[in-house]
């Protein structure tokens, strides 16, 4: 059975009325993330992409707020009508989960997904001023504020940001947000081992001219932007004429073999990148993602390749998209490769079977273990939201 609450009061009846019941719910969205994580097996569906709406735009406080149902599309629109736009550039994972549905807000802030921006302007989570949600006893939370500068105590905001529906149902978002770039534009270099590509987005990172995206492609994943070869992106957002001088500037730290992409190819390129389109489509593949050290991203895209997987590093070597066949082992190799990297991994899309099977991410330590237990007590005591999502059994 599925239900679209038409209001936050309807929601709160409802999971009050599932928590005296003990009846577990699913919470979704859109259904864009649907395929990620563990399966929820529950009695109820709720919808919230019927729950839309922008409840408030302050351009000149740079202060943005919308029901959680609201798409990241129309969320841009409205942004963009006033020249401003989420600064953590979420990504559309529609494409890549094999839905035509528009991604939501809230889905975006409750997995916590951030585009290649996060490396210059931090996470989704970061941005979040205050939320509106509904925990799993049925009652309304509000925490945060609609300025920039408040002081409300426990930060749930970025408690809430990345449980994936389950400590509470995030009903109302408001978000800091920040003027688009007059220009962007970014440099290509081409024909680097992964190795000498993160080295070159480390000395891009490491130099003062404000870059906002570094990414390194592999053969494969350069061939679905039409390039010949391995290349190494690197972004630059700002005034036309900052853009130009730091293009410059940068290309002749580089060396030779740098070139310069004008805005429409650049943001082409870019929204692939955030998207994950330069990953094969194919259904029959699993898809991950691992965070590491950016300086061990290339052995973790070699081991990732040497098992018959595909993939790409984003944030300057620091995020491993990785495909590949939907196995068991391809997944212990992913999990085998994180590990010795010293990284972490999230199983991002896979069918239904693999997801039941392995775990979707790493183990907690038993003490961080007793904590999430605890949160989520406390936030849901009756354990009715999005059971085992994360974790079995939790």
């Amino acid at each position: 059975m599925s239900t679209a609450p038409a209001s936050e009061a309807e929601l709160a009846a409802i999971i009050g009325a599932a928590n005296r019941d003990r009846t577990p719910l699913a919470i979704r969205g859109a259904g864009t993330l649907h395929q990620m994580l563990r399966p929820v097996q529950a009695a109820q569906t709720i919808r919230m992409d019927a729950y839309t709406g922008v409840t408030l735009h302050a351009p000149r406080e740079l202060v943005f707020a919308a029901r959680a149902g609201t798409t990241l599309r129309d969320v841009a629109t409205a942004l963009a009508a006033d020249g401003q736009h989420i600064i953590a550039e979420p990504p559309d994972y529609s494409r890549l989960m094999g839905t035509g549905n528009a991604p939501t807000l809230g889905g975006a802030v409750a997995a916590n997904l951030s585009g290649p921006r996060r490396i210059a302007a931090g996470a989704m989570r970061d941005h979040v001023l205050g939320v509106r949600a509904v925990n799993g006893a049925g009652e309304i939370l509000v925490n945060g504020g609609r300025v920039l500068k408040n002081v409300t105590g426990l930060d749930m905001c970025k408690l809430l940001a990345g449980s994936h529906g389950t400590l509470a149902v995030l009903t109302e978002i408001t978000l800091k947000v920040l003027p688009m770039a007059e220009s962007s534009a970014s440099l290509a270099l081409h024909g680097l081992t992964p190795e000498e590509g993160v080295a070159a987005l480390a000395a891009a990172l490491g130099s003062p001219f404000g870059v906002t995206g570094a990414a390194y492609l592999p053969v494969a994943a350069a061939a679905r932007l039409g390039e010949d070869g391995p290349l190494a992106l690197l972004r630059l957002e700002d005034f036309a004429t900052s853009v130009a001088y730091r293009g410059a500037r940068l290309s002749a730290l580089l060396g030779d073999g740098a070139t310069l992409w004008d805005r429409p190819r650049s943001e082409a390129a870019w929204a692939a990148i955030r998207d994950a389109n330069v990953l094969p489509a194919a259904e029959t593949h699993a898809v991950w993602r691992v965070s590491v050290r950016p300086s061990r991203g290339p052995g973790v895209l070699e081991a990732v390749q040497a098992a018959g997987g595909d993939g790409y590093l984003d944030w300057g070597g620091g995020l491993v998209m990785v495909a590949g066949p939907a196995t068991a082992e391809m997944h212990g190799a992913i999990m085998a490769a994180t590990r010795n990297a010293g990284g972490v991994w999230t199983l991002l899309r896979a069918p239904l079977p693999l997801r039941a099977e392995v775990s979707v991410v790493p183990p907690e330590a038993p003490a961080l273990a007793a904590l999430t237990r605890r949160v989520k007590a406390a936030m849901d005591p009756g354990g009715i939201l999005n059971p085992g999502r994360i974790f079995a059994g939790v």
